[in-house]
């Protein structure tokens, strides 16, 4: 399945906060706090078509208080407005 964000949008994988600790302490999901950071899975187009300035697999922090949540396969993903992409992580 191919999925195409419209408009200044972004679909995001979120990173999966780790369960248990280096320490081997497992911290149940109520005392998880989610992390706003996720992998790139596409990205739409400025209004006048010009490409966003990101790319599938990018690396980045999210904030804002709307997404919108769906899975694909079994998996999280959320579609995230592209002025609340804070940063792109580069390794």
């Amino acid at each position: 399945m191919s999925i195409k964000p419209i408009g200044e949008r972004v679909l995001i994988k979120p990173i999966k906060e780790e369960e248990i600790t280096p320490g081997g302490i497992y911290i149940p999901e109520s005392a998880q706090k989610e992390r706003k950071e996720g992998t790139v899975i596409a990205v739409g187009t400025f209004e006048d078509g010009k490409e966003l300035p990101l790319k599938e697999g990018d690396h980045v922090i999210y904030g804002g208080f709307r997404s919108d949540e769906f899975d694909i396969d079994g998996e999280k993903h959320i579609f995230v407005d592209f002025k609340d992409i804070l940063a792109k992580i580069e390794d």
